[in-house]
């Protein structure tokens, strides 16, 4: 038994320096694009902001992006689903067109006017440049998987500036209910050195302030459990209806360029009836007010409608910062009928409604110590845990699989994904032994 366990430890020398290597240029890749992505995109926030009338070119920057993923990105439509998949079931390479691609469409939301985010960009560059190596290293399927994972924490923690939650982001997204602990140390190097290397290009995060935490209480405990049921209520619903609009859209359009084209045209004219551009682009602003001042009580659900049709016409982008956006000013609303403090109210439900909707309640209750301390993050905890198991088996990725149940009452499938789980609750009397994903 001891030679075992020093053969084990010599394995583990040289497999430690192999991921170390790897990671850091993961990392140094995945920085450099986050790097690129928020510049950009701060780039097109401000054009547009001063230059209102960009919104109406809307619908043709939906139809450039639409044209562009249509002539040449046919194969990586799928987008972070792709990337799910091919950690899933590695087939082929993920072309390095992905990365200038969803970059340059993203762009082109913010540019105009959709309402989305940037972590699914930062995890399609991510991804795709990591994948890149997998020819030059020669790596079989079980190395390539772990090389993807950690091209998407390296995406994700840079971009937010959390490498703790991004690392556990990459290893907890995969699957509900199951972790990918072998791909721990690269998902963690990449992460910490994507972080380290976008803030050396001078990217600051945005802060959010929350400056008073009440001590643990058998009252803050149940609001924080209520807090947590509705946010994983409305992460459900933004969900869904994202899901059912993208559904609408490919049924009753076959052109895939004139979706976003179409979708465009409805956002400019409900921004120009609504009278305001609060709910378009990134919405970074209001996020931080929510930790400051009293919104309005609807401010969730607009973001919701704008968000879920941008992205279910086909713009490019990302849900999580819009999930943010929801989930702090969702927060912010519940102060007025829960005993929580408002800014504490805004941090729980910005990290619980993207748990539920992503179904990471660890990375999102490691996000909320990282952004706001482990006072607050421990409220965070409890609504990010209870909004993961309030909001079923949905979520903003179709492509992730259901490792175990949320319920033990009532047990699945495993290997199911949510985009096939969804059609077996259409269909109440399948034989799930024979309905493989």
């Amino acid at each position: 038994m001891k030679k075992l366990q020093g053969f084990e430890q010599l394995i583990a020398i040289p497999e430690l320096l192999k991921w170390l290597c790897i990671s850091f240029v993961v990392g140094i890749v995945a920085g450099t694009a986050s790097a690129i992505l928020l510049t950009s995109l701060e780039w097109a926030t401000k054009e547009r902001e001063t230059h209102l009338f960009l919104l109406l070119l809307l619908p043709f920057g939906g139809l450039l992006s639409g044209w562009m993923y249509h002539r040449f990105g046919r194969s990586i439509e799928g987008g972070n689903n792709l990337i799910l998949e091919e950690i899933h079931t590695p087939k082929d390479i993920i072309p390095l067109r992905m990365a200038v691609l969803v970059l340059l469409g993203t762009v082109l939301t913010h540019l105009f006017g959709g309402s989305a985010g940037r972590e699914g960009t930062a995890i399609q560059m991510g991804a795709s440049l990591a994948d890149q190596l997998t020819k030059l290293l020669r790596f079989g399927k079980a190395d390539r998987r772990i090389l993807l994972m950690a091209g998407m924490s390296g995406g994700f923690g840079s971009v937010f500036g959390i490498p703790m939650s991004g690392t556990l982001f990459g290893l907890e997204v995969l699957s509900i209910g199951k972790f990918s602990y072998d791909a721990i140390f690269p998902c963690l190097i990449a992460s910490v050195v994507g972080n380290r290397v976008t803030l050396l290009w001078g990217i600051r995060h945005p802060l959010y302030q929350v400056p008073f935490v009440p001590d643990i209480s058998i009252g803050g405990l149940l609001d924080a459990i209520i807090a947590g049921i509705i946010c994983g209520i409305v992460a459900m619903f933004f969900a869904q209806l994202t899901h059912q609009i993208s559904h609408l859209f490919k049924t009753h359009i076959s052109y895939a360029p004139i979706r976003p084209a179409i979708g465009g045209i409805l956002i400019a004219l409900i921004v120009w009836v609504s009278g305001t551009t609060k709910y378009i682009g990134l919405g970074v602003p209001t996020i931080i007010d929510s930790f400051l001042t009293q919104q309005h009580p609807w401010d969730f659900a607009a973001k919701v409608g704008f968000t879920a049709l941008t992205l279910g016409a086909g713009f490019k982008g990302g849900e999580v910062t819009p999930l943010f956006f929801i989930g702090a000013t969702l927060g912010n609303a519940m102060s007025l009928f829960l005993g929580l403090p408002m800014p504490l109210l805004a941090g729980m439900g910005l990290a619980a409604v993207f748990a539920g909707a992503a179904n990471t309640p660890l990375a999102s209750t490691l996000m909320a110590f990282e952004l706001f301390g482990h006072q607050a993050g421990v409220y965070a905890g409890i609504a990010c845990v209870v909004s993961y198991i309030f909001s079923g088996h949905a979520g903003i990725y179709s492509s992730q699989r259901i490792g175990l149940s949320k319920y033990s009452s009532r047990p699945l499938e495993e290997g199911l994904t949510l985009a096939n789980h969804a059609k077996t609750k259409s269909r109440p009397n399948i034989d799930l032994d024979n309905d493989h994903p």
